[in-house]
């Protein structure tokens, strides 16, 4: 976590005593937790304190009415504070919207909320957030409380059975949260990972570790170079290279059609842990 946040970030956790057992796959819920640590980060570039805290809650009707979602039972709630500089009410109801971002052009996408809100559905959960201009912003996350420790979750099951391996990949992606998350799941697969934030970093950093990448990924639409842009200057160092192409904004839609014409692998953002890393192990054993 401190690698994430950085070190003139203070980092603390309230674990509750109450044991709390959830039915969760580990890899997703710390990408989860990674997303939001990386945008407590950017919301404190003066330093300031990020906790992390786990608690029991009961979600009842009153609770239902007051925050529009809920079903009721027992949950383990965990809450992600930071002390930064908050968040505008006017945009806080689309925070979790797929491609909307408060970032400037090249420095992001918001994906990284969208997957987070993403997995948590998926764990029939519930994640909602709290802020204050100036003051500081909590995101809290909900998932249900297991009755039987037996259990076995599905989604779990599903990331059990992905194999991993251990090639080195190049990951171009100009989002630094949603190339930290998915830096992170890679490497908890096993792979190598070599992260490039542009076009041109993604060109220079594959032609001083060409024999050694097995594989590139490669966002349509970066800064300086496109991924089609990218994927041609690499060929010529390594013809037979193997791509995966992720694509998230709707305005790309001329570059999607052109690399889908040419038999290329796309991926849709937000991306799919699963999906990406079945993906990558069909195309790495062709």
């Amino acid at each position: 976590m401190v690698r994430i946040i950085g070190e003139d970030i203070q980092f603390q956790t309230e674990i509750s005593e109450e044991k709390l057992t959830v039915m969760a796959d580990h890899v997703l819920i710390e990408q989860v937790l990674m997303n939001l640590a990386a945008n407590a980060r950017d919301a404190m570039p003066d330093g300031g304190v990020l906790t992390i805290k786990t608690e029991k809650a009961y979600i009842d009707e009153e609770f239902i009415k007051a925050h529009g979602f809920g079903k009721e039972g027992d949950y383990a709630v965990i809450s992600v504070t930071d002390t930064g500089i908050g968040i505008d009410k006017e945009i806080i109801g689309r925070i979790f919207d797929p491609f909307f971002t408060t970032k400037e052009v090249g420095k992001g996408t918001g994906l990284g909320l969208a997957m987070a809100y993403g997995i948590i559905k998926q764990h029939n959960g519930y994640i909602n957030v709290y802020s204050e201009k100036g003051i500081g912003t909590t995101f809290k996350i909900y998932l249900p409380l297991s009755k039987e420790e037996e259990e076995q979750y599905a989604g779990s099951e599903v990331m059990q059975k992905i194999e991993g391996g251990t090639e080195t990949i190049l990951f171009a992606e100009d989002s630094p949260d949603v190339r930290e998350s998915t830096e992170h799941l890679l490497k908890e697969f096993g792979y190598r990972v070599i992260e490039a934030y542009d076009g041109e970093d993604a060109i220079e950093k594959f032609k001083l570790n060409k024999d050694e990448i097995q594989l590139v990924i490669l966002d349509i639409v970066m800064p300086k170079k496109n991924g089609m842009e990218v994927y041609e200057e690499i060929k010529k160092e390594v013809p037979e290279v193997k791509v995966i192409f992720t694509s998230g904004y709707s305005e790309d839609v001329i570059s999607k059609k052109l690399v889908a014409e040419k038999g290329y692998e796309i991926i849709q953002k937000p991306l799919s842990p699963s999906h990406l890393l079945k993906r990558i192990k069909d195309i790495l054993n062709k």
